[in-house]
């Protein structure tokens, strides 16, 4: 955890996750400002919107932030990667394909790679490829996910096993409880996600900050297996008719199609839950509040210590009856 911190020049061993093109620099900035890692997801986004961004959150914070670059996903990644370089941004995260490639240059210009991986095949090649961090996605996640379906709880520990180099857990955690459980776990720290769209700073649509409010445990739904392209996103009338689709049958275009950026933002930034998706993990069914980033990690960490602390007095008052 202590290493995390200070690899990545962060004060808590807590990062944002790449959201794709609803991704924005007010957010980012305000997990960095606020003792995180602030992350600008590229998505599909054009190599300059993706630097408008870059320059804007740098003009919001001094402190360090992380691109993601989803390989499969974005038509740019040699550009992206360009980028990275000239703006000096100190961290890259690699998700959705093969980091290998890529990690030798961004390495050769003092660039920290984080790799997201889904097994621990995936980690074990991460490592042996250069990866300095990895990030470890359970099924319980929002947004695009691996079609391993494998559950946070059970993929940390045996990926933690297996590789020698810090892994940090993703996927279902959103409060201290989550992180305080992830380090038991092994982890070095957490990535969060969906928690961070209903925070003040986050300029998401009101109708996705108050679906997320109001949602249970079981307002989320997974896309996409009838195509072997998987994806949880909260449950609203465009989910329901995707979900629909994909039971009859639909093509890998057609997929793709209606699950594009596009229909990503109308959901997230307009609010239309008829025509556009809103990306959202398990835990929606834990989010009570709209705190600020800052308010979030300082309680996150807060809850996670009193937990732990709690947690190792019973402990040992068990072991010696």
């Amino acid at each position: 955890m202590i290493y995390i911190c200070e690899k990545l020049q962060i004060t808590y061993p807590i990062i944002q996750g790449g959201m794709g093109n609803i991704s924005n620099a007010q957010l980012a900035a305000a997990v960095s400002e606020a003792g995180g890692l602030g992350t600008i997801g590229c998505g599909t986004m054009s190599p300059k919107e993706v630097e408008n961004i870059i320059l804007e959150t740098k003009a919001l914070t001094n402190k360090s932030f992380a691109i993601n670059i989803a390989i499969s996903v974005t038509p740019f990644t040699d550009e992206l990667i360009d980028l990275v370089i000239k703006h000096k941004v100190p961290i890259v995260s690699l998700s959705a394909g093969n980091p290998a490639p890529y990690i030798p240059l961004l390495h050769e210009q003092g660039v920290i790679v984080i790799a997201l991986v889904a097994s621990v095949k995936h980690a074990q090649k991460a490592e042996a490829a250069g990866a300095d961090i990895l990030v470890a996605e359970g099924f319980e996640a929002a947004g695009i996910n691996s079609n391993l379906e494998l559950t946070t709880f059970t993929l940390i520990p045996q990926i933690v096993k297996h590789v020698k180099i810090p892994v940090l857990a993703a996927g279902g955690i959103g409060d201290g409880k989550g992180l305080a459980a992830a380090l038991m776990l092994g982890a070095s720290g957490v990535q969060i996600g969906t928690r961070l769209i209903v925070t003040k700073e986050a300029p998401f649509h009101d109708v996705y900050k108050e679906n997320l409010l109001k949602a249970s445990d079981t307002e989320t739904l997974i896309v996409g297996r009838s195509v072997g392209r998987l994806r949880r996103i909260l449950k609203t009338p465009y989910a329901m008719k995707l979900y629909e689709l994909d039971k009859t049958g639909m093509t890998l275009d057609q997929y793709s199609e209606l699950t594009s950026e596009k229909q990503h933002l109308k959901g997230a930034l307009e609010g239309d839950i008829e025509n556009g998706f809103m990306n959202s993990g398990q835990i929606a069914g834990l989010i009570e509040d709209i705190p600020t980033v800052k308010e979030l990690i300082d309680e996150m960490m807060e809850e996670a210590e009193n937990r732990m602390i709690k947690s190792a007095k019973e402990f040992k008052r068990i072991l010696e009856l």
